[in-house]
């Protein structure tokens, strides 16, 4: 009886210490990592983000470091879209071309 109820006992404590201490509640937005930087990129990470903002220092680093990478593939593939474009739409220019100045020609000519 007394060995039952010792580890009913027990086992809340050990609940309650890891639900409250180890870990603790994150709000449903957020998740804990456990990640590991060169020391130093911990050393400039300190230097410029203010003292407990690594978390959102990190979390606009990396938002903007994929932001510029999409921008750059968006980049890339609209340059090579427009060299593999370039001859028809130059043919299509050159057909329209005349259509263009005739409509463009002032009225009273």
């Amino acid at each position: 009886m007394f060995r039952r109820r010792f580890l009913i006992l027990f086992d809340i404590h050990i609940e309650s210490v890891y639900n409250e201490i180890i870990m603790p509640q994150t709000s449903p937005t957020h998740q804990r990592l456990n990640i590991t930087l060169p020391h130093d990129t911990v050393r400039l990470l300190d230097r410029v983000s203010p003292a407990g903002e690594r978390s959102r220092m990190i979390d606009e680093a990396v938002r903007w470091f994929i932001a510029d990478k999409g921008r750059q593939k968006l980049r890339e593939r609209l340059k090579e879209g427009a060299t593999v474009r370039a001859q028809r739409d130059l043919e299509l220019a050159a057909d329209w071309f005349s259509l263009e100045e005739e409509a463009w020609k002032p009225a009273h000519q």
